[in-house]
């Protein structure tokens, strides 16, 4: 639990942001294009989780995202979903040349969500329809938009390989994360100041 009578805005905020989807969306490319600034074209399976940092300012705070790359195979579900905890934001991530990889999203974001405790529907979240680059597509923009406006989950299509909307669906995350965290902040400092005792000292006999 943070410390201390007020947030320093020069002091590093650490967040946990988790990165989980069907096998094969393109997690891993997305991770290094946003960390990396390049086009990870390596078809090897994630197993369990890999970790990346980033470092960046939001709102003049300085950030460090330790960014999770997770296994999307569904025999590693249960391993996967023990890395959930502690995460401070997620994202959702689907192909949208693979209708199957986003009719999974609900599996996915249930099982988050069930796993985060306390469990919070407005935890910070975006939902990223990865391979906008590649012309065979399967999932209609107004689809994937119409999922996410229901649920009010931010969207973005996105091309890990041309770089499109990459750092933009990060970032959003990040303020998103951020806010959540300073939210969380604030509540511990106000019930910090509750629990101190407003009882008047009662009168001695004397």
């Amino acid at each position: 639990i943070p410390q201390g009578p007020s947030m320093d805005a020069s002091k590093k905020v650490d967040l946990k942001i988790i990165i989980i989807g069907a096998l094969g969306v393109g997690k891993t490319s997305l991770l290094h294009q946003y960390v990396h600034k390049t086009f990870y074209e390596d078809y090897r399976t994630t197993l369990g989780a890999s970790i990346l940092t980033k470092v960046l300012a939001v709102d003049n705070t300085p950030l460090k995202l330790q960014i999770w790359d997770t296994g999307g195979q569904e025999r590693f579900r249960s391993m996967v979903s023990t890395f959930y905890k502690g995460s401070d934001g997620c994202m959702l991530a689907f192909d949208v040349t693979d209708r199957e990889s986003f009719e999974s999203l609900d599996n996915w974001r249930n099982d988050f969500l069930e796993k985060v405790i306390p469990r919070e529907q407005d935890f910070p979240m975006v939902v990223l329809g990865n391979k906008i680059d590649i012309c065979d597509r399967q999932v209609p923009k107004e689809i994937a938009s119409a999922w996410c406006k229901e649920k009010d989950i931010p969207y973005f299509e996105v091309s890990a390989k041309n770089n499109i909307n990459v750092a933009e669906a990060f970032e959003t995350l990040a303020k998103q994360a951020l806010a959540t965290y300073k939210g969380i902040f604030e509540s511990y400092l106000t019930d910090s100041i509750k629990l101190t005792p407003n009882d008047k000292p009662k009168k001695s006999c004397c």
